[in-house]
C-alpha cells in the first residue's frame, strides 16, 4: 500500500474504538508500520529468496548481471555497507550480504578467536543472521524518519510540489534489507544436525545457505591444508536436510550453495559404499590411492577394495585416513559439482588455491556439458596474495608469447620496486576486471569476499593507533577521521542519529504529545554536523 492507503487503514481502525483510541495518531501508526515492513526473520527470508532468484535468472539471460557481497562479522557493518552502496549507487540491486562462518569463529565465538575449524558455537550463526538484519531494518527506520521530517516540513511551509516528491520517494523507498548467503559449514554434524541448524538460520532470515564437503568433526578453513572430504551420498544427504528446512519453514524458493573442497583436499575419512561398478560410490573410491595386493599380503587390519576385478589396498594413514591420488583433484572438483546439481543444490562454490579465471573456467565448461546453467558463487578470498598471483600471471603470460621479462624476478614479483611498472599495472588492469571476466568466460554468478571487514578493521585501527598515540594525538583522529567523515558525508559522523536517538525522539513524541522530553534540543552537540547530513 501507499503511504496515504496506509494512513487511511490506520484511521479506520482507530475510528472504529469509538473514541477510546483518540490518542493514538493514524499518521504516526502509518510511519511506523512503514519503518518495521519486515515482521519476521520469514518474511525476510520469503522477499529476499525471490530477489536472489530473479538475479540468477537475470545472470544467465546476460552474465554481466553477476552479483556481489562483502563479508560481515556485526550487524554495524552490514549496515554501514548497504548505507554506502545506496548513497553511492542509488540502489541495492546485486549487492547481497555474506556471512563468513571465518568470521563468526574468529570474532563471534565465546571461546575467543578461534581457528575456522567448526568449533564455535553453532547458534552463534542464527544469531549473526538476526543481528544483521535488525541493523538493516534499523537503517530503513532512520532513513524514511528522516524522510517524514522533511514532508512535515513540506507541509508547514504548504510546499506541495515539495510534498508530493516526498510521498513518492515514501511510497518508492528501496529497503536495506538484502539476501544473506550465510555460511553453515560442513552442517555441524550429522544430516539431522544440519537440517536443526538449517531451521534456525532461514528462520532467522537467511534465505541462502552455503555448505561444504567437508568432514564435520574434521573441518578446516577452505585455504588450509589437511581437509577431508566425505562420499557423495552423505553430502546429498545434507542438501537434502537444508532443502527439507526451507520447504518446512515456507520458503520455497530458498537458494543451496553447494561448495566442495575437494581441489585441495586429499583425504576422505571414509571408502563410499558402492553396489554396482560405476555408481556414485564407485566413482568416489576410483579417486583413492591403492596398490594392487594378493590374498597373502594383506596385514593385520587392512581394508581391501575391488577394482577392475583386483584386490586393492587404499593407502592409509595412522589417522585412520584414505589418500586420494595425487592430481585427481579437478575430476573430483567436476563430479562434485555435478552430482550436488543433479540432487537438489542451487549454485556452486569451488574453493580454488589462486584466482585464476581460466583453471574455473576450465571446471566450469566441463559441468556445463552435464548441467547447462550451472552458475558459481565463488570466493576472491583474502587469502590470496592478489599482487603476488596476477603479477605472477602476467609474468607467465608475456614468457608464453615471447616478450622480454628479464627485468623481472618472478619470485620477487610483489615488491614495491615493481608498483609502477609495465607488468604491475597490467596485472592491476586484471585484477580490476577480474570479477567481470570470470562471470563471463567462468560462470561466476556472486563474487564476494570472505574477510574483508576484518581487514579493513585491522587496518584502520593501526593507523589511528599509530597516529593518536604518536605525534598528532588528537589531530590524528580529527584530520584522518572526524574531518574525512564530514567531507565524504559518512553518515555516522552523527552517531547519536545513527543509533536511533531521532527515532527515539519521533516515538516519545507519538507516545506523550507535547510532554516529551527529546534529545534532539538545541543543545544537543549532534547540530554541529548539520552540513554533514
Amino acid at each position: 500500500m501507499t503511504y496515504l492507503e496506509n494512513l487511511s487503514a490506520a484511521s479506520r481502525i482507530i475510528e472504529a474504538r469509538n473514541g477510546q483510541w483518540n490518542g493514538v495518531d493514524a499518521e504516526s501508526v502509518a510511519r511506523m508500520q512503514l519503518q518495521n515492513r519486515f515482521k519476521t526473520g520469514l518474511d525476510i527470508a520469503k522477499y529476499t529468496a525471490k530477489i536472489m532468484r530473479a538475479d540468477m535468472e537475470a545472470y544467465d539471460a546476460d552474465p554481466a548481471n553477476y552479483t556481489q557481497s562483502l563479508g560481515c562479522w556485526h550487524g554495524f557493518i552490514g549496515q554501514q555497507k548497504m548505507i554506502s552502496i545506496k548513497k553511492h549507487f542509488g540502489e541495492t540491486k546485486g549487492r547481497y550480504l555474506y556471512l563468513s562462518g571465518w568470521m563468526v569463529a574468529a570474532l563471534r565465538s565465546e571461546f575467543g578467536p578461534l581457528p575456522d575449524q567448526s568449533m564455535h558455537e553453532k547458534t552463534a550463526v542464527p544469531a549473526l543472521i538476526e543481528e544483521l538484519y535488525t541493523f538493516l531494518k534499523q537503517a530503513d527506520a532512520r532513513e524514511l524518519g528522516g524522510l517524514f521530517r522533511d514532508l512535515d516540513k513540506a507541509r508547514e511551509e504548504n510546499d506541495q510540489v515539495r510534498e508530493k516528491q516526498l510521498l513518492n520517494q515514501i511510497d518508492n523507498f528501496q529497503t536495506h534489507v538484502v539476501p544473506i548467503i550465510a555460511d553453515i559449514d560442513a552442517g555441524f554434524g550429522n544430516a539431522e544436525a544440519t537440517y536443526l541448524l538449517a531451521k534456525k538460520m532461514i528462520e532467522a532470515g537467511a534465505c541462502a545457505l552455503q555448505i561444504e564437503n567437508q568432514v564435520s568433526d574434521e573441518k578446516q578453513c577452505g585455504h588450509q591444508d589437511g581437509k577431508v572430504t566425505v562420499p557423495h551420498e552423505d553430502f546429498i544427504a545434507k542438501i537434502r536436510a537444508c532443502r527439507y528446512a526451507f520447504l518446512e519453514m515456507g520458503v520455497e524458493d530458498g537458494i543451496i550453495v553447494a561448495r566442495t573442497d575437494s581441489l585441495g583436499a586429499g583425504l576422505t575419512k571414509q571408502i563410499a559404499y558402492s553396489a554396482e561398478p560405476g555408481d556414485l560410490g564407485d566413482q568416489y573410491n576410483s579417486f583413492l590411492d591403492c596398490e594392487e595386493v594378493g590374498a597373502g599380503d594383506l596385514g593385520n587390519g587392512d581394508v581391501v577394495i575391488t577394482r577392475d576385478g583386483k584386490l586393492m589396498r587404499p593407502k592409509r594413514l595412522r589417522s585412520n585416513l584414505f589418500q586420494f591420488k595425487k592430481g585427481t583433484g579437478e575430476d573430483r572438483c567436476v563430479l562434485d559439482c555435478i552430482t550436488s546439481l543433479q540432487h537438489g543444490a542451487d549454485l556452486l562454490w569451488i574453493e580454488t588455491e589462486k584466482p585464476h579465471v581460466e583453471q574455473i573456467a576450465g571446471m566450469v565448461d566441463r559441468i556445463r556439458e552435464v548441467v547447462p546453467n550451472a552458475k558459481l558463487v565463488y570466493n576472491n578470498s583474502p587469502s590470496f596474495n592478489w599482487t603476488l598471483n596476477f603479477r605472477q600471471q602476467v609474468f607467465d603470460a608475456w614468457s608464453s608469447e615471447g616478450k622480454d621479462v628479464s627485468a623481472y624476478n618472478r619470485d620477487k614479483l610483489m615488491s614495491v620496486d615493481y608498483d609502477d611498472t609495465e607488468l604491475a599495472l597490467e596485472a592491476d588492469k586484471r585484477i580490476q576486471t577480474f570479477q567481470r571476466d570470470g562471470s563471463k568466460r567462468a560462470g561466476i554468478f556472486h563474487h564476494l569476499i570472505t574477510l574483508p571487514t576484518y581487514h579493513t578493521a585491522a587496518l584502520s585501527t593501526d593507523n589511528l593507533a599509530k597516529r593518536y598515540f604518536g605525534e598528532e594525538a588528537m589531530l590524528g583522529y580529527v584530520k584522518n577521521v572526524q574531518r574525512e567523515e564530514i567531507r565524504q558525508q559518512i553518515a555516522c559522523v552523527k552517531h547519536q542519529n545513527m543509533a536511533g536517538s531521532d527515532i527515539g525522539d519521533d516515538h516519545k513524541e507519538y507516545f506523550a504529545g507535547e510532554a516529551a522530553l527529546k534529545a534532539a534540543g538545541e543543545d544537543n552537540t549532534m547540530n554541529q554536523f548539520a552540513a554533514a547530513s
